[in-house]
């Protein structure tokens, strides 16, 4: 399965022939602007890993749900037409970051919003590609990728969106932090086809970790550090396997012919979620770290991905 970037000519394009679009708000009419001090979209005192936010195009468009972990009260987040997917929760469980195309930006920006969809505000405000937006431990930075320098690099920005740096020349995609906030793992195809790499948080020192002739990618670091989730295709079609922070000790967690991708940790490292099309569409899907209760959490025929946990505890 190739990465499932955003590809801005269809994306852009679908974006920009949608029709007339809002002003982008929250689902609780709110218009989108620098406001980040509402409740979450449910009760408070929600603790870490309770809920599970995702992208889904059950609603027509790719919008953000946010339910909780055994898929129950599905709740949508963001209504707006084009693509809004690729949620990640902050660490104080208050805000989501997410990548969205629409109409009023003329391309694909990152956006956070409070935790129960209010509040939208774009913070790259760039006439590129910007995607795939993740906070740092403390919630003070976002790394993301952008072509706006001719090709997919990673950056990393304040939270507010100002002083975007450069981090990576050679390529990369889909940054996930090292929970000190030290390291930055990430995809890339540098080597000619998709691996896992590690750098400092400078963009220093990047290392290949997984070093195969296959497709590897969509890392994901373990809360503890101790652990890489990541996807690959080595065993022939796409599963999620398990590693440690240097590369060694490769594990494969899921055992199927259909493609499973995109892996999330809980923030007690107890459970992993991901996409699969095992049943026939694209669901959410949780599991414990040894790959054992494999449990299907979405049910509906659209396309249902990019899950993220909420991490912090929300008040």
């Amino acid at each position: 399965m190739q990465t499932r970037t955003v590809a801005p000519t269809l994306l852009l394009a679908a974006a920009l022939f949608l029709g007339c679009a809002d002003q982008p708000t929250g689902l609780s009419g709110t218009v989108g602007g620098p406001s980040f001090q509402t409740a979450p979209a449910f009760d408070d005192g929600v603790l870490a890993g309770q809920l599970l936010a995702f992208g889904s195009d059950r609603a027509g468009f790719f919008n953000i749900f946010v339910m909780q972990q055994n898929g129950m009260k599905q709740t949508q987040l963001t209504n707006v037409p084009g693509y809004n997917a690729r949620p990640n929760w902050s660490h104080d469980g208050r805000r989501i970051t997410f990548t969205t195309c629409r109409e009023t930006d003329f391309s694909c920006e990152i956006y956070v919003m409070n935790a129960d969809g209010s509040g939208q505000t774009n913070v790259t405000n760039n006439f590129t590609t910007e995607q795939m937006s993740v906070w740092s431990p403390d919630d003070r930075k976002i790394a993301f990728v952008s072509d706006r320098d001719g090709s997919q690099q990673i950056y990393v920005m304040n939270a507010d969106g100002s002083n975007a740096t450069r981090l990576t020349d050679a390529g990369g995609i889909l940054p996930t932090w090292s929970p000190d906030g030290a390291r930055i793992a990430f995809e890339t195809d540098r080597d000619g086809n998709s691996e896992v790499y590690v750098m400092n948080a400078d963009g220093s020192n990047p290392v290949n970790l997984t070093n195969k002739f296959a497709s590897d990618g969509f890392p994901a670091w373990s809360p503890r550090g101790d652990k890489i989730a990541f996807r690959s295709d080595r065993d022939g079609n796409g599963e999620i396997y398990l590693m440690n922070p240097d590369g060694t000790a490769p594990t494969r967690l899921t055992t199927n012919g259909a493609d499973d991708y995109y892996p999330a940790w809980s923030p007690t490292q107890n459970r992993i979620a991901f996409a699969s099309n095992r049943d026939g569409n694209f669901e959410i899907y949780v599991m414990k770290p040894d790959g054992s209760l494999q449990t299907r959490v979405t049910t509906n025929p659209g396309f249902d991905a990019d899950p993220a946990w909420a991490i912090g505890v929300a008040k």
